[in-house]
């Protein structure tokens, strides 16, 4: 298979985008860390309240604002413009960090360099970068219900990302519930990594041989599923 027929397999990310937010239960508070996981917000079904959390201190965020209409004095935890919800609301850091830490948040969607078949998280530092920063991760980890990520299934060099054990400094242990990636829908349970669902065309050979860690094939693994309604 040639690189270009490789780049072709699996959800794009705003399908995969799409994924999560389908999964998000309504009601539930979550938060959306830096990168890839500010996509859910421009896919929240509609009719399902989701209030979406920024660790820089906003409740009610809204999706990404249409080009030229942007307020860079509203902004995410990665510094990109967005829309605030009616009902939505800014407030210090500390009271953000406060909810967080209480336990108020049902779930969290982040990034990740690696992830452990035990659900460890390594999403900040790599060890040949001099620069790095956990920011909120560590505590994101910790203080929310649930821990998703949503993430490329390799890194751009073909190396697997969901390993045996994290190579690289931890974020926390034991915290991820469930990942995403453009292959598969993978949960983290006591008996070790189960594939929930497959990309179209996926299969689950395919998706072991591009994980470094052994998988087990959960009932309602299929290579077709229902279409989201987004465009890839």
């Amino acid at each position: 298979m040639s690189k270009q027929q490789e780049k072709s397999i699996g959800w794009t990310m705003p399908v995969l985008a799409a994924h999560v937010a389908n999964d998000l239960e309504d009601g539930w508070c979550v938060n959306l860390g830096i990168g890839l996981p500010t996509l859910v917000a421009d896919f929240i079904p509609e009719g399902k309240e989701i209030i979406l959390h920024s660790e820089n201190g906003l409740l009610g965020l809204g999706p990404k604002p249409a080009p030229g209409e942007e307020d860079m004095d509203l902004v995410n935890a990665g510094k990109e413009p967005i829309t605030l919800e009616p009902g939505g609301s800014y407030f210090s850091q500390s009271e953000s960090f406060a909810m967080i830490r209480g336990g108020h948040l049902d779930a969290a969607v982040l990034g990740a360099f690696q992830v452990s078949q035990y659900g460890d998280l390594a999403s900040w530092k790599l060890p040949d970068k001099l620069l790095g920063r956990v920011g909120g991760a560590m505590d994101l980890t910790v203080g929310s219900k649930r821990v998703y990520l949503f993430m490329k299934h390799c890194t751009k060099t073909g190396e697997a990302k969901i390993v045996e054990k994290c190579e690289y400094p931890l974020t926390a242990k034991h915290c991820v519930d469930r990942i995403y990636t453009d292959l598969a829908i993978v949960d983290v349970t006591q008996n070790g990594l189960v594939v929930r669902q497959l990309a179209p065309g996926v299969t689950f050979d395919y998706v072991q041989e591009r994980t470094a860690a052994p998988l087990k094939k959960g009932e309602a693994v299929t290579s077709e599923i229902e279409s989201t309604g987004v465009q890839t």
